[in-house]
């Protein structure tokens, strides 16, 4: 193995002297600083070099644990962690988990109007030189009997720094024992001395704790030679400072933080709030792992300068919940020449502008090793006082990390401001949410047939090119209910098409709703409330509810909520029939299963809404009209045939679009929006196909009460056979990706309207309820493939890492040699 640091060892005779670890532990770079020319770079620290975060944080707990074993569990307790900004806020914050119950405060270059200074210090050699001491509490700093202050930087070089802070808050807050804790002492022979001296001088005992001891040796002449080395590399290299930049769409997620946590030590950290955070942080991993998906197979959390404590302990719960690969580094104010070479450490940077309200003023800031290192995806994670129009504008740090990997995810943390009120610090909804919308104002069904808990969006310009959005989706940088496919607009022949296929099924379909009703009715009964998930299972809602009416007198609820694959489902909404209706009388309805991703994802997000402090009682279970995935235990079938409501958009659903969540639309206490397509009312056929349907109830009765009668007594444990087609399929085919694998009828006529379908795959020998697919593929020239041993009719192969040139401008799928 190469040794990072070997590029300035060999340039500039810098040397390197210490212990066996100490070269897998320190690499070397060159600053961009008048001070210094050298930068000790961190394998384990989690700041320049994306490390695993177990690693990162385990270094640091450790740490605290020695020095604990130094204090005994009674100093321990009554000791103070301080660590020093930018660079060691995280692994003061991991020093003081490793102490057990040690209050934790960072010195911090952010002023924070209203928060009174406690004191603060110089750092000589830095680039930023100042910190403040903002702590909420006055008296944390504050030197009762037997308490130690334990001081944390990432290494221990000439020991100015941590001698002038103790020096400073010796003055204020005067005690007996001072421990200084460091991954690294790298003093030379001659520093080492002034650590007794110093003791002596205030009349205090201070220790030392490092985890690897160590000597840089530096010739006559370094800093120059270093200046002159890093003018000439800059002179051959690129400016990497953005211009003109494009923006690129990314997903946004805000997190529900703990209530009354701070966001770091900036303000001070207790054990109270660590007791508050460590049961949440499954939660929120599982949060961020849901947004991302199941595509990305490397992560990369990505911290902000001082915040890093939060998004290391959010990457060390998201490593232990995800098989991805997952690593943790931060942004930086560092500036450091970045030299493509194994033997240097810091290999690539991006240049992005300050996006916070620093006390010295915007400048550029760093993120290093992240260009050109093969992730899949990248989890920025800032306060909510970070989340400004410079992080956001072309050419900031969204903008520059969007080409070099397929996703980005913004996470944010609310801000933590002492003494704010707790609605600054947690998001609490209003007292009373909207009602439901209804036709005609809202849909083209009668008022009583569905109340839609959604906002109309609906002169909102939402719809994207197919090409475009697939090109965003699968570049992570958009996520698909951000925006909407434009509407497909049937030609007469497709619409005869669906006409024949409706007269066809109409009975089969009355049958299957029949039997699903009946189902619902005998076990969740005797008042079920129908919640379809929108826009599928709205059509199947209001066939359940016209049967319920016709065959037992029975006038059901019926409302329409939106769940998002990635997202969940809508928070609001639920919170909505929890006070109208028993959460335990909901019955949640969809049109059919593929893989199940939307039946796991329901369950995943009721779990999550009740975690969150949301009302139990919801019973996660879906009932779909046909289950070809086995993928629930209530349906009215398991055989795979053409559903014509699935050949359809809008026209079939009441004129309602696709649901969307973005955050510029849908606030915290906003239910998910939706648009109605009023200008389409000349092509709806949504009450004709239910009105055919409804019509064939009288005469499938009969059928239907022999089959609920065979299938009460059976056992219909789902048997989850789609979704390990789905994952064959995926790799047989080496898209490697079940998310762009839609089985089933229903999923592959969606791939056709709405993706950018590659090739479909249909059952040999498959009849008329693939007639449309054909169609459809012929129309968008996408070949169809007959194959044997098929689980489905068919499934539809969204076109794998889609691009406008791997497929063409018309989004036309283009086969491949």
């Amino acid at each position: 193995m190469v040794w990072s640091g070997s590029w300035v060892a060999e340039r500039l005779g810098v040397g390197l002297v210490g212990d066996g670890e100490l070269r897998e532990l320190l690499g070397l770079a060159l600053r961009r600083n008048p001070k210094r020319a050298h930068l000790l770079v961190s394998n384990v620290l989690g700041k320049h070099v994306p490390q695993r975060p177990s690693v990162v944080y385990g270094a640091g707990v450790e740490l605290g644990r020695r020095v604990r074993a130094l204090l005994g569990e009674d100093g321990a307790r009554r000791a103070v962690v301080l660590g020093y900004a930018e660079t060691a806020t995280g692994l003061g914050h991991s020093v003081a988990d490793g102490l057990g119950a040690a209050p934790y405060l960072h010195s911090t270059r952010r002023p924070v109007p209203g928060v009174t200074r406690a004191g603060g210090f110089e750092e000589a050699h830095s680039h930023a030189t100042s910190h403040l001491l903002l702590p909420e509490d006055p008296e944390l700093l504050a030197a009762g009997p037997g308490s130690a202050l334990v001081l944390v930087d990432d290494e221990f070089s000439t020991g100015n720094t941590v001698l002038n802070t103790i020096r400073a808050l010796h003055e204020r807050y005067p005690r007996d024992h001072y421990v200084i804790v460091a991954l690294v002492d790298m003093r030379s022979p001659a520093d080492r001395g002034r650590l007794t001296e110093f003791a002596a001088e205030i009349g205090a005992r201070v220790d030392l704790v490092a985890r690897n001891t160590g000597t840089v040796t530096l010739p006559d002449g370094v800093l120059e030679k270093g200046q002159a080395l890093v003018a000439e590399r800059e002179r051959q290299q690129p400016d990497d400072r953005p211009v003109g930049a494009a923006r690129r769409p990314h997903t946004r997620l805000d997190l529900p933080w703990p209530a009354g946590v701070p966001d770091g030590g900036r303000h001070g950290f207790t054990d109270a709030h660590r007791a508050l955070l460590e049961p949440a942080l499954p939660a929120l991993a599982d949060r961020v792992a849901r947004a991302l998906g199941d595509g990305p197979r490397r992560v990369l959390v990505l911290g902000f300068e001082e915040l890093m404590y939060a998004p290391l302990r959010l990457a060390t719960a998201l490593e232990e919940r995800t098989d991805a690969e997952v690593r943790y580094s931060t942004t930086t104010r560092s500036p450091v020449l970045a030299v493509d070479d194994p033997g240097y450490a810091i290999r690539t940077r991006l240049v992005f502008p300050a996006h916070d309200d620093p006390a010295d003023g915007p400048g550029e800031r760093y993120a290093y090793n992240v260009a050109g290192a093969g992730f899949d995806a990248v989890v920025l994670v800032v306060d909510s006082a970070a989340d400004t129009p410079a992080l956001h504008a072309p050419g900031g740090l969204l903008d520059r990390l969007a080409p070099h990997t397929e996703q980005v995810l913004l996470a944010v943390i609310p801000s933590y401001v002492p003494g704010a009120p707790a609605p600054e610090r947690q998001e609490e909804a209003p007292m009373q949410l909207p009602e439901p919308l209804r036709g005609p104002a809202f849909s083209s069904y009668a008022p009583d047939e569905v109340g839609w808990l959604l906002q109309d969006l609906s002169d909102t310009r939402l719809e994207a090119p197919t090409e475009e959005r697939e090109e965003a989706i699968q570049s992570g940088g958009a996520h698909y209910a951000e925006s909407l496919p434009v509407e497909y607009q049937p030609s007469a022949e497709y619409q005869e098409l669906f006409k024949s296929a409706l007269a066809l099924s109409a009975a089969r379909i009355a049958r299957a709703v029949g039997t699903v009703t009946e189902t619902v009715l005998a076990e969740r009964g005797p008042r079920p409330v129908l919640v379809s998930l929108a826009r599928a299972g709205t059509p199947v809602g209001v066939l359940m509810r016209r049967w319920a009416r016709a065959r037992r007198g029975l006038d059901l609820p019926h409302y329409a909520v939106s769940i998002v694959r990635g997202r969940g489902i809508d928070a609001n909404a639920l919170r909505w029939l929890a006070e109208h209706h028993d959460p335990g009388d909901v019955v949640f309805v969809d049109g059919w299963t593929g893989k199940g991703a939307i039946t796991r994802e329901l369950a995943a997000a009721i779990a999550e809404f009740e975690k969150a402090g949301g009302v139990a009682g919801f019973n996660p279970e879906i009932a779909v009209l046909a289950d070809p995935g086995g993928c629930v235990r209530t349906y009215g079938t398991r055989e795979d045939f053409l559903i014509p409501s699935a050949c359809l958009n809008s026209t079939v659903s009441g004129l309602i679009s696709r649901t969307v969540l973005r955050a510029d639309l849908v606030g915290p206490y906003d239910f998910h929006g939706a648009k109605f397509y009023r200008e389409l009312a000349g092509a709806d056929v949504s009450g004709f196909f239910l009105d055919t349907v409804a019509a064939r109830f009288d005469e499938v009765a009969d059928a239907v009460d022999a089959e609920v009668k065979e299938l009460l007594a059976a056992d219909r444990a789902p048997t989850w056979e789609g979704w390990a087609a789905v994952e064959r399929i995926s790799e047989e085919y080496g898209i490697h990706d079940v998310n762009l694998v839609k089985p089933g009828v229903g999923e592959t006529t969606r791939v056709l309207l709405r993706r950018v379908p590659w090739k479909i795959l249909a059952r040999r020998g498959a009849g008329p309820d693939l007639d449309h697919i054909r169609l459809l593929a012929e129309q968008r020239g996408v070949p169809v493939e007959e194959v044997d041993s098929l689980p489905y009719t068919c499934v539809g192969l969204i076109h794998p890492k889609y691009t406008r040139g791997a497929t063409g401008a018309d989004g036309k799928a283009v086969e491949s040699a």
